[in-house]
């Protein structure tokens, strides 16, 4: 009876020492990560093209990286964006938080101070850098590099319409739908119209602004209204489908922002950009995974695929427009081609020679930095977010909606 007790006992502690290592295809680390859940705050829902490309690239990291997730969305700029983050730790219990609207960054800093075990990470911001909190992070990408290629696409729709006796050079007029004049709008669609102007030199642009992110029924009037002023192509800053659905309904080409149209405007889209948000994701994960410091101020590129075009519609592109494409991204990521080159633009007839950038924000908006290093401005190279807001000659502002 001794004998069988023994073996008995002798059976269970081999048993329990192989549940303890996890069995032979159990993997620790996997068991580890699955552990980490990362919470995400979305400005708007799925219906926002904006939120929507960050909430697939949230699903993908995570499913990829095999971590937990929650999510709250909906969530305006306001202090609801701190009670998000805090329910997000002490309820469902996340040890990385993310938000991805502009407005949502001094209240995720709040967030980090009063839990510095967590981190935070933010997109758009542009505080990290100068705020001295050690867990919250800036992220953004050279998005610019993304709308300079739709800009070519643009350009050579603009010539194949010339050519053919739809246009004459110099009614190669584009439109452009706006949130708001901030930075990060203005950088965005000057590199789409200085990828245009590369292709076809006569083009002049129009922009109109919203005063909100996302806002169907402006963007659809204020594409609209460009369209009727002479605009002869349409692209946009702006997160609903108002401007590629109006230019579908009138026959106007469209580049859209965030993602393909085809499926809604199969006649007009013709190529989009986004920042594709899953390099980044992943980034932030395997950092806290591996127990690493996370960049305070992140900056993805085309070499580590966070800018991105969709395919190109070939039903309403020029002919050639993907092979152009291509051609021109190797020049941007040889370096032979810089978006900003200040020798391709004038601001009031004169090539700028100096421009101080507001880099370290501030309650004054004070001009900081010097931008302009052997005739390039150099987006990026200071912080994450964009800094060029200058002014070019050969875009027509109609209004300067900044919202209320």
């Amino acid at each position: 009876m001794k004998k069988l007790l023994a073996l008995i006992l002798s059976v269970v502690l081999v048993l329990g020492m192989f549940v303890a290592c996890g069995g032979d295809n159990a993997d620790n680390g996997d068991s580890a990560a699955a552990d980490l859940k990362v919470g995400f705050i979305f400005l708007h829902d799925e219906n926002s093209t904006y939120d929507k490309n960050f909430m697939d690239a949230a699903k993908a990291a995570c499913e990829e990286m095999n971590v937990q997730y929650a999510q709250k969305t909906q969530i305006p700029e306001s202090k609801d964006c701190y009670d998000a983050a805090v329910e997000l730790i002490e309820v469902d219990g996340c040890d990385i938080i993310f938000a991805d609207s502009f407005g949502h960054e001094s209240f995720l800093i709040d967030a980090a101070k009063k839990y510095p075990d967590v981190q935070f990470c933010h997109a758009t911001g542009n505080q990290a850098h100068t705020a001295g909190v050690a867990n919250f992070h800036n992220a953004f990408a050279s998005i610019y590099e993304g709308r300079y290629l739709a800009g070519v696409a643009a350009g050579m729709k603009l010539n194949e319409m010339i050519e053919a006796g739809k246009i004459t050079a110099d009614k190669a007029k584009m439109g452009y739908v706006g949130a708001f004049t901030f930075a990060e709008v203005m950088s965005g669609y000057t590199s789409f119209y200085l990828g245009a102007k590369s292709i076809c030199p006569t083009v002049t642009m129009d922009v109109k602004f919203t005063g909100s992110w996302y806002d169907e029924q402006k963007e659809k009037e204020a594409a609209q209204a460009l369209i009727s002023g002479g605009c002869v192509l349409i692209s946009q800053h702006a997160d609903s489908m108002g401007a590629p659905t109006a230019c579908e309904t009138a026959g106007v080409p469209n580049v859209s922002y965030n993602g393909s149209t085809v499926a809604a405007c199969p006649n007009t889209f013709i190529v989009s950009s986004r920042i594709d948000w899953t390099p980044y994701f992943k980034y932030m994960i395997k950092c806290v995974q591996d127990g690493e410091a996370i960049d305070v101020d992140w900056t993805g590129t085309i070499d580590t695929k966070s800018v991105v075009l969709t395919d190109v519609n070939e039903t309403a592109a020029a002919e050639g427009t993907a092979a152009k494409i291509e051609e021109v991204k190797a020049k941007l990521l040889d370096g032979s081609i810089k978006v900003f080159d200040t020798a391709n633009w004038t601001v009031e007839g004169k090539q700028l020679t100096s421009y101080m950038a507001d880099v370290n924000t501030d309650a004054a908006f004070e001009k900081d930095t010097e931008a302009i290093e052997d005739g390039v401005f150099y987006e990026s190279k200071h912080r994450s977010a964009p800094y060029f807001d200058v002014e070019i000659d050969g875009i027509t502002l109609l209004d300067r909606n900044y919202g209320e």
